[in-house]
């Protein structure tokens, strides 16, 4: 019965991110092992376990990829913006390694410095994932820094999240998907394509998909995410995102048969988001106005409360305490002659009125009985 390899190994995410770091393949990690490439992303998932004497091969090599790392980083300088050293970091952050490094700090560092290193980690990547799938640096960038926004105020839930940068991506993608932009008027106009014709073609190709397809794509063979965790990203069943994800690579390999294979198209995202320079906000200048917006908002929703109690107060002061009817409208009646004016006076009749007037106005003196 095999055992595990004597050398310790670190965790299926830590593996990738060593191999990526190397610029190694699948393919090439595989056949330096001697296994396969479905056997080398098993041990990266964390779907199976390396045993036997090619499990012991593989930790062997992953170490001295660590030990490599090491070295280069403590005696090369950082290489430019269009270098290899910035294709080896990429676009892909190890999400494993994010939780513990920020698990081990969340303890020590304040709510500030706890949010300012998540962003620090977080968000250079994930603007770069964010242009890929909406094909807008600017729409982007707000969306990355709209996540970090409403993820500083709902802090206390995103800190305690077992996966706090999983957290912000998904806030990210979902604002980079609104429906609403397309009434925006500066989103009503492409913007410059990639200069690399195979880079216009490849984000023509993902612009076309559906949001849900381009969404599946990106976060499984981009970001590297599994199956599971792809579907509960989506709010979809396994079975629909890896339907999706099938549909997808389809359509990519009908208009582009050389990425046909997963490991060539994961490459290309990376190449295609490190071309652009995108650069994210400082994580205090993004905290501050998350702040500030949210001051806004709770002022204008003051405001707003308190027009609305004054708007009340008044329609009941000035209402009517009791119930008053309408007036009927006027209606034509029918059959009544019309009333006739008088006409001048007769003689006899001025005589009357002269009388009427000289007399008083209570009538007649009383008349007292005579006696007899």
């Amino acid at each position: 019965m095999t055992q595990s390899p004597a050398i310790p190994l670190p965790p299926p995410d830590e593996r990738r991110r060593l191999r990526e770091a190397a610029s190694l393949t699948r393919a090439q990690l595989a056949s330096r092992v001697g296994v396969t490439s479905e056997k080398v992303r098993g041990w990266e998932t964390g779907r199976c376990t390396p045993r036997g004497r090619k499990g012991e091969k593989y930790a062997r090599l992953l170490n001295s990829l660590g030990a490599e790392k090491e070295l280069t980083a403590s005696h090369i300088p950082a290489a430019g913006p269009d270098g290899p050293a910035r294709r080896r970091r990429g676009w892909v952050r190890d999400r494993a390694v994010g939780r513990r490094r920020y698990g081990d700090a969340a303890g020590a560092l304040t709510p500030d410095q706890a949010f300012d290193a998540l962003y620090s980690f977080c968000a250079p990547a994930l603007v770069r994932q964010t242009y890929l799938l909406t094909g807008r640096r600017e729409l982007a960038r707000e969306s990355v820094e709209r996540a970090f926004h409403i993820a500083w105020q709902r802090w206390p839930e995103v800190a305690r999240d077992r996966d706090p940068a999983g957290w912000v991506r998904a806030v990210a993608y979902d604002c980079a998907l609104s429906p609403w932009h397309r009434f925006r008027l500066r989103h009503r106009h492409p913007e410059p394509p990639p200069p690399d014709a195979f880079d216009r073609a490849l984000m023509d190709t993902l612009l076309k998909l559906p949001p849900s397809y381009r969404r599946t794509l990106l976060l499984y063979d981009g970001v590297g995410l599994g199956l599971p965790e792809t579907a509960a990203e989506t709010e979809a069943s396994t079975r629909a995102a890896a339907n999706r994800l099938v549909h997808a690579r389809e359509a990519v390999a009908e208009r582009l048969p050389e990425l046909a294979d997963p490991e060539v198209l994961h490459w290309r995202l990376v190449e295609l988001a490190s071309i652009e320079r995108l650069r994210a906000a400082k994580p205090l200048v993004v905290r501050r106005s998350g702040e500030r917006r949210a001051r806004l908002w709770t002022r204008a929703a003051i405001a707003f409360t308190v027009a609305l109690i004054a708007t009340t107060v008044l329609t009941v002061r000035t209402a009517p305490a009791r119930y008053e009817p309408p007036v009927p409208a006027g209606e034509t009646v029918q059959g009544v002659p019309p009333r006739v004016a008088p006409g001048p006076l007769s003689e006899k009749e001025q005589k009357l009125r002269k009388k009427l007037r000289k007399e008083q106005q209570r009538g007649p003196d009383r008349l007292l009985p005579q006696p007899r």
